[in-house]
C-alpha cells in the first residue's frame, strides 16, 4: 500500500546537538517554518554518549541566556592534569606546556545527553515537532535525483520480514530541505556520501572507538571540576589512543578511553584495553571501593579537515558528526556540531525565502570559526601514523610553535578497515581476567547500558556475504569482530570438539556504536536502523 505522506518545510534526522541546534536556530530566524525532528532513540538523549568537557562557544551564540534558563552546564573546569603512563609508573606533564587546544580552564564538565534533553525542551517550546522512537530508515529521492525526504521504518515485522500482529507501515516525510544529523557514521549520511560522491578528492575518513563509564566515588576520591587525560600504557607505541577522567557533580567520575580504529593488531580488544587501563595503580586508587553505575561506547569521527566531505547536495545538508566536524586534538565535537547546525539553519532560511542554492552552506562554513578550528587541527591525527612519541613531539611543534599554521597538510593514507595485519605478522595479546571490582566483562557492561531490542525483528546488522566471516576473516584475522565490538554482539561458536565454527550475531546486545560498520576488514557488515526505540537507554551520559 502507498505510505502515508507528511509535508514539512524542514526535516531533521537526529536529535543530537547538531540537529537540535539547527531546529532552534531555524525557529529563531523564522517562527512560521514547519519543522520535524526524527530521533531513533526511545527518548531524546537515550543514544547520546560523550566525554564530555563542553566548550560553550556555540551555545553562547544560540541561546545567550542559557545560564539563566537552567541549562545543565554547571561544573566549571578548575584543575587539569596530563599524565604519561608506563606499566607501573607515571609522569605528570606540566599543563602550561600543553597546546592551547588541549587546555580546558574555560570549559564545563557536563552530560551531553542531559544537554540534548534541555535543548529539545527549548526546541519544542518554539514549535518544533520531535518524534523519538521513529528512526529514518530510507531516503526518498525526487525524479530529478534530489533528496525529497525520508521514510520511517515499518514496525512489527518478524526476522524474516513477515508482518506480525500490530504491524504498522512507515510514513514518508517530505520537505523542502532535509538535514542529516545522525552523528558519527550515520547510515543515511553514508549512503548520501556515496550517491553524490561527496568525498571525492578527500582523504579516507578516520574513526575511533570511545568508551565511557560513570562511577560514584567517595568524598576523598572526588575533586569536582578536575579534568585529567593520559597517554601511554596499556597501548603500544603504534596504537593511537588515550584516556579521559572528568570529575563531575554529585561525586561522580566520568572515566573513559578512546582508541583509533586504525589499529593494526587483530587480537587487540579496545574494550579490554580500557578495562586494563583502569588497573594502573594511579587510576585504580581513584576507583577502589566505589561503584560503577553506567557504561557505554560509541564510534567517533576523527578525520577532520582532510576527510570532511562536501556537506550539501540537492535538497539536503550534512551537519555535525554525520559530516565529521569533530576537533580531534581538542577531543571535542559538540560545540562544532552545534555551530554547523546554526550555519545550516541560516542557509536553509535563505534557500527557502530567497531561492539561494544550498551550496552557500559551505561558503558560510568556510568563513566560520569551525573551519578555522578544523584547519589548524588538521595535522595532529595523521602525525600519529609515525608512532606515538613522534606524533606527540610533532603535535607540540605544530600546535605550540606554529599554532596549526604549518605550510603543508599531512594526509590520511588508509581507511580504518584497511589497516589490520594478518595473524602471521603480529603477536597475540593476552588480557587478564576482569576482577569484577575495577575491571569488568562485556556481559555485565552491556547490562548497564539498558540496551533492549524487541524480539523477532529483522536483524539490523547485515552481512553482504554470510560465508565470509568463517571462510576468510576467521582464518586471516581470527575474526576481529569478536574483539572490536564493545558488547559481544559477534561470536564464533564451535562444537564440543572445537570444530565447525559458526559466526553468530547477537544483535539484541547492539548499542549502535557502529564500530563493526567501520572496522570490518572486508566491509562485509552494514549497520542499518532497527525498530524505533531499540538500542541503549543512556541516562546522564
Amino acid at each position: 500500500m502507498p505510505r502515508e505522506i507528511m509535508e514539512y518545510d524542514v526535516i531533521i534526522v537526529g536529535a543530537g546537538p547538531a540537529g537540535l541546534s539547527t531546529a532552534i536556530k531555524l525557529k529563531q530566524l523564522d517562527s512560521n517554518l514547519n519543522i520535524c525532528i526524527l530521533e531513533k532513540g526511545a527518548e531524546v538523549g537515550s543514544h547520546i554518549l560523550s566525554g564530555n568537557v563542553f566548550e560553550t562557544k556555540a551555545l553562547d551564540e544560540l541561546l545567550p541566556d542559557w545560564k539563566k534558563d537552567g541549562a545543565p552546564v554547571k561544573v566549571k573546569v578548575n584543575k587539569e592534569r596530563f599524565l604519561f603512563l608506563g606499566k607501573n609508573k607515571s609522569l605528570s606533564w606540566p599543563t602550561w606546556l600543553l597546546p592551547s587546544v588541549q587546555k580546558n580552564h574555560k570549559n564545563y564538565i557536563i552530560s551531553l545527553a542531559n544537554l540534548c534533553r534541555w535543548l529539545a525542551e527549548k526546541a519544542e517550546k518554539l514549535g518544533v515537532e520531535i518524534f523519538p522512537g521513529f528512526p529514518a530508515s530510507e531516503i526518498i529521492y525526487a525524479k530529478d535525483g534530489s533528496v525529497k525526504g525520508v521514510a520511517t521504518l515499518d514496525m512489527g515485522l518478524d526476522k524474516d520480514g513477515n508482518k506480525k500482529e500490530g504491524y504498522e507501515q512507515g510514513m514518508e516525510l517530505h520537505a523542502k530541505v532535509t538535514v542529516f544529523a545522525e552523528g558519527c557514521r550515520g547510515h543515511l549520511g553514508k549512503e548520501l556520501i556515496k550517491k553524490y560522491n561527496l568525498d571525492k578528492g578527500k582523504d579516507p575518513q578516520q574513526y575511533g572507538i570511545g568508551f565511557k563509564e560513570i562511577w560514584e566515588v567517595s568524598d576523598n576520591q572526588h575533586e569536582e571540576g578536575l579534568v585529567m587525560h593520559t597517554v601511554g600504557w596499556p597501548l603500544d607505541n603504534s596504537t593511537y589512543g588515550g584516556s579521559f577522567i572528568y570529575h563531575a557533580e554529585n561525586k561522580q567520575i566520568y572515566i573513559g578511553y578512546v582508541i583509533g580504529l586504525d589499529y593494526k593488531n587483530p587480537y587487540l580488544s579496545p574494550f579490554d584495553e580500557f578495562q586494563r587501563f583502569k588497573t594502573h595503580k594511579k587510576i585504580k586508587k581513584m576507583l577502589e571501593g566505589s561503584k560503577r553505575v553506567a557504561y557505554g561506547a560509541r564510534a567517533l569521527i576523527e578525520g577532520g579537515f582532510q576527510s570532511l566531505p562536501k556537506m550539501y547536495m540537492p535538497g539536503a545538508l550534512l551537519v555535525g558528526c554525520d559530516a565529521g566536524t569533530l576537533n580531534m586534538p581538542k577531543i571535542k565535537g559538540s560545540h562544532t556540531a552545534m555551530k554547523s547546525g546554526i550555519i545550516a539553519a541560516e542557509t536553509i532560511v535563505e534557500n527557502i525565502k530567497n531561492k539561494i542554492d544550498l551550496s552557500i552552506y559551505e561558503v558560510k562554513f568556510k568563513k566560520s570559526w569551525v573551519y578555522k578550528e578544523l584547519y589548524e587541527a588538521r595535522n595532529v591525527k595523521p602525525s600519529f601514523s609515525w608512532g606515538k612519541m613522534l606524533g606527540i613531539l610533532f603535535t607540540g611543534l605544530d600546535q605550540i610553535i606554529f599554532r596549526g599554521k604549518l605550510p603543508f597538510t599531512l594526509k590520511h593514507k588508509h581507511a580504518d578497515h584497511e589497516t589490520l595485519k594478518s595473524l602471521d605478522q603480529i603477536k597475540k595479546i593476552e588480557y587478564p581476567k576482569p576482577d569484577g571490582k575495577i575491571s569488568f566483562d562485556k556481559t555485565s557492561s552491556v547490562y548497564l547500558t539498558g540496551t533492549n531490542h524487541r524480539e523477532n525483528q529483522p536483524v539490523h546488522l547485515q552481512l553482504k556475504d554470510s560465508n565470509l566471516p568463517i571462510s576468510y576473516t576467521l582464518e586471516k584475522y581470527d575474526e576481529p569482530a569478536q574483539r572490536y565490538c564493545p558488547v559481544g554482539v559477534y561470536e564464533v561458536q564451535r562444537d564440543k570438539n572445537n570444530l565447525n565454527p559458526n559466526f553468530v550475531i547477537n544483535s539484541q546486545n547492539c548499542i549502535h556504536c557502529k564500530a563493526c560498520d567501520i572496522k570490518e576488514p572486508s566491509q562485509n557488515i552494514t549497520w542499518v536502523t532497527p525498530e524505533g526505540g531499540g538500542g541503549p537507554k543512556y541516562g546522564n551520559m
